[in-house]
């Protein structure tokens, strides 16, 4: 398992668990939910923010909010 912030741009990622319960409802109503499937879409220049593809459509996350979000690796999208 690793934490979003981690995760390089192209790459499919399940949305595992959240470490942080403060951001958990706010996330959740964005459809950042456990068991979804989302992809690094592009990260800013200097790392901050990090733009996610989720249930269709972008969202930007901050680098602190990203890294209390962890997720497993897909192999495909099969």
């Amino acid at each position: 398992m690793k934490r979003l912030s981690e995760i390089k741009v192209g790459q499919f990622v399940e949305i595992v668990e959240f470490e942080n319960s403060d951001i958990f409802i706010k996330l959740m109503e964005m459809g950042c939910i456990p068991g979804e499937i989302i992809k690094v879409e592009q990260k800013a220049p200097l790392g901050d923010p990090i733009s996610i593809s989720v249930v269709g459509y972008n969202l930007s996350l901050r680098l602190n909010e990203a890294d209390h979000i962890f997720v497993k690796e897909i192999e495909s999208l099969n």
